[in-house]
């Protein structure tokens, strides 16, 4: 049987991210780390921020109910690898 911890960051919210953005030009590009493994950031990997959406749940249709979304008061950023080259995956 495997050793199991409970894993629990402290998240952001909208007011952190703001306090740390406040002193940055708004070209500046935003990085992100992300940790390989649960709280490790030592070998984090690094990627670039690229979109983000407000978060949406979605239900399909049943018999009873119709089809329904919610949004949420929060958004997904979205990361992609930082601009570089890179072997084409076949």
């Amino acid at each position: 049987m495997s050793d199991i911890f409970e894993h629990t960051p402290q998240v952001w919210n909208a007011a952190q991210l703001r306090e740390a953005l406040k002193d940055l030009p708004d070209d500046a590009p935003i990085h992100m780390g992300v940790a390989e493994d649960p709280g490790d950031f030592d070998g984090y990997r690094e990627g670039v921020l690229v979109d983000a959406h407000q978060v949406e749940y979605w239900w399909p249709a049943t018999s009873t109910t119709p089809e329904r979304t919610e949004m949420e008061k929060a958004i997904t950023l979205f990361a992609d690898w930082k601009p570089d080259r890179y072997d084409r995956l076949d």
